[in-house]
């Protein structure tokens, strides 16, 4: 079976967007063994492209997986997953339609680490937000984005090396690979091609600053 490469240079089966990293490919991209690899993570096997393993989220600088031993005792975070409009007006991709009947819905954030991404049997990769319940966003990683909540109840938000970048609010300029920033009760986060989280703090909380 033919396998194609995407701009990350990852092979996919997919000739439109790699089923990867869910970049687009290039129709012109010339077909690539199918069993070609690069240098393999030491915690899960996958081939490295940035700081972050894009599976499993090992940090090759520290050598170790992202996370707290213990979550700070606090209400429940939550999130609301939509599909947004006007941050898919703002990405022009070509060849995407924005899906006109995606229910928005409402998860908890389990503490102290929340991966954003889709789901893939074949890769391996069960993130706790997953984004791939249709409509899938194609534009969004497997191991897109990192929520971690730290030892003082502010959850971060980590780019884990995604190829079509992860937002804050309404910045021009994506998180860097390993990237992290805080989050406060209100503030959203945007992922692939429509994409949109939303953070609510418990109740009561407050907004934090």
């Amino acid at each position: 079976m033919s396998a194609y490469v995407c701009p990350k240079g990852h092979t996919s089966a997919e000739s439109d967007f790699c089923d990867t990293c869910g970049a687009r490919i290039d129709a012109t991209t010339v077909a690539a063994p199918a069993d070609e690899k690069g240098p393999a993570c030491p915690h899960c096997g996958t081939p490295r492209t940035a700081r972050f393993c894009e599976d499993c989220g090992f940090d090759h600088n520290t050598g170790r997986v992202p996370q707290l031993s213990a979550a700070p005792p606090a209400g429940d975070w939550t999130a609301t997953v939509f599909a947004d409009r006007a941050y898919f007006d703002l990405n022009e991709t070509d060849g995407v339609v924005f899906p006109a009947d995606a229910p928005q819905r409402t998860v908890t954030l389990p503490a102290p680490q929340v991966r954003i991404g889709r789901r893939s049997a074949s890769k391996g990769t069960d993130p706790e937000l997953d984004l791939s319940a249709p409509p899938a966003d194609p534009g969004v990683s497997h191991s897109h984005a990192l929520l971690t909540l730290n030892i003082d109840g502010v959850w971060l938000v980590s780019d884990l090396g995604s190829t079509n970048g992860t937002y804050v609010n309404d910045e021009d300029r994506p998180l860097g690979a390993g990237q992290s920033r805080a989050l406060k009760d209100g503030d959203q986060v945007h992922v692939g091609v429509w994409t949109t989280i939303t953070l609510h703090a418990p109740t009561g909380q407050g907004v934090q600053t």
